[in-house]
């Protein structure tokens, strides 16, 4: 009891609302760039799909259809392509910046990538960059609104991750462990381990610090 009293305490939930809010739909130009940004650094560096299948270990029908903009990656998928192409992972969620710093007024937030089931039949992440226009970034911070998935695909990359949940509650597969995070709660995790976070139900919001290492 003592405990539940504490907690409450520490929510504030008027912070959590101000904060977070309903992501609006993405306009269809910003969704769609991150698709033609890896087809662009494929062609520019010579490499057919096939070598990049080889190189990535995701299936040529895969590649093709993420370049299509019929299925979304999810920033597993996108960090690893990154670096079988060189670049930096921010480089393809959200672009190349510009500045050395950047404040983000909560108005100016943008939705700068959406992720599919692999099929591609399920979205499962809307992505809001809170700092694009840096320039040389090593890591991406995100505003990201999560969806169920009731597939619980896994995802293995390099780099680093923690997790703080701003609204609703979030299930997290890390390993052979699950856990339920709630508003408050956070998590800080080896992206090499095995894992997996998605809305228990309806939709969750979670702030995503990515270090791509």
């Amino acid at each position: 009891m003592m405990e539940k009293e504490s907690r409450k305490h520490y929510i504030n939930v008027d912070f959590f609302e101000n904060l977070t809010g309903d992501i609006a739909p993405p306009a269809q130009a910003g969704v769609e760039q991150i698709g033609a940004r890896i087809a662009k650094l494929r062609q520019e560096k010579g490499l057919a799909l096939e070598e990049l299948s080889h190189m990535t270990g995701f299936a040529v029908d895969l590649l093709s259809d993420i370049e299509q903009q019929k299925v979304q990656p999810q920033l597993g998928t996108v960090i690893k392509l990154s670096k079988a192409l060189d670049s930096a992972f921010g480089r393809l969620v959200s672009g190349t910046g510009d500045r050395m710093y950047s404040v983000t007024r909560r108005s100016e937030r943008k939705v700068v990538s959406r992720s599919t089931a692999s099929s591609g039949a399920k979205q499962l992440y809307t992505y809001m960059a809170l700092a694009p226009e840096v320039k040389g970034r090593h890591m991406e911070a995100l505003i990201v609104q999560l969806e169920e998935n009731p597939e619980q695909e896994m995802s293995v990359h390099d780099g680093e991750e923690f997790i703080f949940v701003l609204d609703g509650t979030a299930l997290l597969k890390i390993g052979d462990d699950t856990f339920e995070l709630e508003p408050g709660d956070s998590v800080y995790y080896l992206s090499t381990t095995p894992h997996m976070i998605a809305s228990k139900e309806g939709r969750t919001t979670i702030l995503a610090v990515l270090y791509e290492g």
